[in-house]
């Protein structure tokens, strides 16, 4: 439905309930970023985090319910290419924020709720004159291998630290590439947990 902010996912024909604010999402996002936890780990966080009725989803629907995550987290916007990853969501926290405030006309992180899609709507206008802007333009060119003008160069030269963010180290917002073995190490995993436990 055009206009529609979805509030819950449908998995094998009925509808779960998910946590669509903005801040949730990113904390998966920051999750699905952490070196330190293995693919389920990841996997669990995000389908816990999303869906506040996790446990009653029959665990044969797992792997449609974290596909269906992450087509609600990729805003149903998923290319046709794996792109080179140009925003770190952690480390540039500030100026875009600062940048999405502008967009948005107000400090969205006041907000006591602002639904993903919103946020990214405000996240797609932002300025590309505004420093975060500029700084984004660079990495993209620089992702693409396409040559700085000297203006940008110079800044770039004068800012590699904020500039510069690491290789992917995710790649697992593609659901495509979760193979069945993935959810079946989770399942277990869980049941190991339960176990201990109860």
């Amino acid at each position: 439905m055009l206009g529609f902010l979805p509030t819950s996912l449908t998995i094998h024909d009925k509808e779960y309930e998910i946590r669509p604010d903005y801040r949730n999402i990113l904390t998966i996002i920051s999750a699905f970023n952490d070196e330190e936890l293995r693919d389920t780990e990841k996997t669990y966080i995000c389908l816990v985090r999303l869906f506040p009725d996790f446990y009653s989803i029959p665990e044969e629907d797992y792997k449609e319910a974290y596909e269906k995550a992450v087509e609600f987290i990729e805003c149903h916007m998923k290319s046709d290419r794996p792109s080179p990853k140009v925003i770190d969501w952690e480390k540039d926290e500030q100026l875009m924020f600062a940048a999405v405030n502008k967009a948005a006309g107000k400090e969205i992180r006041a907000e006591e709720y602002m639904h993903w899609w919103t946020c990214i709507g405000y996240f797609q206008n932002i300025d590309r004159d505004s420093v975060w802007g500029y700084i984004l333009t660079i990495r993209q060119k620089k992702a693409k291998r396409k040559k700085l003008d000297k203006a940008e160069t110079d800044f770039y030269n004068a800012n590699k630290s904020i500039i510069d963010i690491g290789r992917v180290t995710d790649p697992k917002l593609d659901a495509q590439m979760y193979a069945d073995e993935l959810f079946q190490q989770l399942l277990e995993e869980q049941r190991e947990i339960e176990v201990k436990e109860g």
